[in-house]
């Protein structure tokens, strides 16, 4: 527990570390990686690169500082760093390393100003931090331990099947190699993935592009030309092979309630969308199921949205929107007026895609009058808020 002065030096020095904040963590990883190798793995080093990594973390670090005088608020923040976290397996003994490589990189930045007081203070601030996520993260671990099927740390799967979606989409169905019970998820998580490549560890999470179902999961994987991952798992994957899966996350899940849906999705952003309308239609719900792709080659899952739209006719509206072509209910992309058209009445929303397609979207609901907390979204890579550049 920090004392009342280091209280004081946390207040009177956060906003000339927030300042620096970005030059911190771009000094931060590359200390981390140069002195623990091991962990490197873990990041996805094309959000090193873009920066999108580095302002997740000033932002989660600024979060905790304006919010950890209540509890509970501080928690819910920090919700999607611990379900990242969970997916990627990680343990107590991690956060040392970031608290070490993390003060010294505000050393470095701040140079002098850093007195030993300030830094102490700063660093019981982040063992205030570590101590919380560190908890949060054993609650998670272990709830999913315990449920049929669970386990703790990886479990391997094998690939029973795949499926191509589109032009760019893959699915790809995993079974436990020990052909034991798979435990259910919350319909819109993600899963975390352990892939060796080259003989070296790669970590990554999917959205979960399927309902549970006790025997399988679906992961539904978008091949990025740069993508050591997915282009791991489309050139190199095919039935039979073995992968090792880390426990399911993510916080984009379904409100309690009855009220209609607006499922809105660009490009990949669909594979939390299916299982979510599956669940919700299941549920008696309403949905409107908007989905963008760039044209017919690109639009994955239309033969299955189709099915269920079939089989829901009144209560699933599906709507497809093609920047080129003229194989969709519309041509060009997702706008106001589009959204004003289709939005029921007391709707919640649901929105994933790139970031510039969820501002679009976020923008054009809230001037249609859709309140903020009916309105969720969330992020592939690092979380940043939707109007960044």
């Amino acid at each position: 527990m920090l004392t009342q002065e280091q209280e004081r030096l946390i207040e009177a020095t956060a906003p000339v570390v927030a300042e620096h904040l970005d030059a911190i963590t771009q000094r931060f990883y590359p200390l981390m990686f140069e002195r623990y190798p091991e962990v490197k793995p873990l990041f996805n080093q094309a959000h090193q690169q873009d920066g999108g990594q580095p302002r997740a973390l000033a932002g989660a670090v600024l979060a905790y500082v304006g919010l950890r005088q209540d509890p509970q608020q501080a928690r819910g923040v920090l919700a999607t760093v611990v379900s990242k976290h969970v997916s990627l397996g990680i343990q107590p003994d991690q956060y040392p390393i970031v608290g070490e490589c993390l003060m010294a990189a505000i050393g470095e930045v701040l140079g002098e100003a850093v007195t030993p007081e300030i830094a102490a203070a700063w660093s019981d601030l982040y063992e205030e931090l570590a101590g919380l996520l560190i908890e949060l993260e054993d609650h998670r671990y272990r709830e999913f331990e315990q449920r049929p099927g669970g386990w703790r740390g990886t479990r391997r799967f094998r690939v029973a099947d795949t499926r191509q979606e589109s032009a760019v989409i893959r699915s790809f169905v995993l079974e436990p190699e020990d052909g034991g019970p798979v435990p259910g998820h919350r319909p819109g998580q993600f899963i975390g993935v352990k892939l060796t490549i080259d003989g070296e560890p790669v970590y990554r999470h999917y959205s979960l592009s399927d309902v549970p179902n006790g025997r399988h999961y679906r992961i539904s994987v978008k091949r990025e030309p740069e993508g050591r991952a997915s282009r791991h798992l489309h050139d190199t994957m095919s039935v039979g092979d073995t992968l090792e899966l880390l426990p399911p996350a993510g916080d984009l899940t379904l409100a309690d309630g009855d009220e209609p849906l607006l499922l809105a999705s660009g490009g990949v952003g669909q594979t939390p969308m299916l299982p979510m309308a599956r669940h919700a239609l299941a549920e008696g719900r309403r949905v409107v199921y908007l989905h963008a792709a760039l044209d017919a080659e690109h639009h994955a899952f239309r033969d299955e949205v189709a099915a269920l739209a079939a089989e829901h006719p009144q209560r699933l509206r599906a709507v497809s929107v093609h920047e080129r072509g003229d194989d969709a209910d519309h041509t060009g992309r997702i706008d106001r007026e589009l959204l004003a058209s289709l939005l029921p009445d007391d709707a919640r929303c649901y929105f994933v895609g790139p970031q510039g397609f969820m501002t679009a979207v976020d923008r054009a609901l809230a001037e249609l009058g859709v309140p903020r907390e009916r309105r969720h979204y969330e992020h592939f890579g690092p979380s940043r808020p939707l109007d960044a550049a």
